[in-house]
């Protein structure tokens, strides 16, 4: 069995507050910890009332202080809202501050609407998209210790993310599409496949991303992960309630609804009206321990990934601690103790 880590979106319920959300994410973070997973990653997304995750490295700052030993990362960093020296000036700190523990995942989608994209790049009127493998290569290259050096007319200068690095962070390429498949190969990064996102493709995309793989020196041989929807309860009926809010959520969201917090599950329930969930979550993982050990199981064989990074959408139930999100960490004991 592969390597098993978390992506958190910091999913915020009707009945929490963005402070009570961020606990929450401590928390769950914390049970990862303990379980001996490999790795925990933030994900970005803006002007979402349901998502608080809008800043990884900030985020990813509060995670590695709140815990010992797992590795803490961007899943990911939406590279063209920002600078590729401002990003690797903020991981070079956390990598020095942590070193040997911090993750970078790139991807080039906007993470938010058109008009928040719009403000994010500053009125830019491209968006980033045709500059991205330049600067997915820009940021690796700041990120190592002794940094570029960059010609400007006669004179060369001498550019780094911070003064005295000792480690380097590593940088992973994120995607759900042959395109980033096929970059990660070229560049030679570790590539991860968001199949909790697309569902569809991932077998041709990993399997892309291996046969156009060139060797680098941070990376000699393909790497992998794959990212799936996982809920896990002690009976499958009770799995099921759990997953109903975040698939209203997502149903709200692929309809063009308004967004707004996620609904505790009882009241999930009991609104109207209700969303084909067979067509939501066929590629969730929903179920009882047994069972979901063994679909994880099964995507790792079929994948052939080195790691599986799940995200815990459970949701949770009226009189539940706001600051807590007691089935998303029950979720990922009860997976971590199926899988031995």
């Amino acid at each position: 069995m592969p390597a098993l880590s978390v992506l958190d979106l910091i999913p915020v319920r009707t009945d929490q507050t963005t402070g009570d959300a961020l606990a929450a994410t401590l928390s769950l973070a914390r049970t990862a910890d303990e379980l001996g997973l490999t790795r925990y990653w933030l994900a970005e997304h803006h002007n979402m009332p349901a998502v608080a995750s809008t800043n990884p490295p900030i985020l990813m700052a509060m995670v590695a202080a709140a815990t010992q030993r797992i590795r803490v990362g961007s899943g990911g960093v939406m590279l063209p809202n920002h600078s590729p020296l401002v990003i690797a000036e903020q991981v070079a700190l956390l990598e020095a501050a942590h070193p040997g523990r911090i993750d970078v995942g790139l991807g080039r989608a906007p993470g938010s609407d058109p008009v928040t994209g719009h403000l994010l790049r500053r009125g830019a009127t491209t968006d980033g998209v045709d500059t991205f493998p330049d600067d997915v290569a820009t940021l690796g290259s700041l990120l190592r210790p002794n940094g570029v050096q960059v010609a400007v007319g006669a004179r060369t200068y001498d550019l780094r993310a911070t003064p005295q690095a000792t480690s380097a962070a590593q940088v992973w390429l994120l995607g759900s599409s042959m395109y980033s498949a096929q970059l990660a190969g070229e560049l030679g990064l570790p590539y991860v496949f968001a199949h909790h996102f697309a569902g569809r493709g991932t077998n041709e995309a990993i399997a892309l991303y291996r046969r156009t793989f060139v060797p680098s020196d941070e990376l000699p041989e393909p790497r992998t992960i794959a990212v799936a929807n996982v809920v896990v309860a002690q009976d499958a009926a009770e799995a099921a309630r759990l997953a109903l809010p975040n698939a209203r959520s997502m149903w709200r969201l692929r309809s063009g609804q308004t967004l707004s917090p996620q609904e505790l599950v009882e009241d999930a329930e009991e609104a109207a009206p209700t969303p084909p969930m067979d067509e939501l979550t066929h590629s969730w993982i929903v179920g009882d321990p047994e069972h979901a050990a063994a679909e994880v199981t099964r995507l790792a064989e079929r994948l052939g990934t080195d790691e599986l990074m799940v995200s815990p959408i459970a949701g949770a139930h009226r009189g539940s601690p706001a600051d807590r999100s007691p089935a998303r960490e029950e979720t990922l004991r009860l997976l971590a103790a199926a899988l031995g």
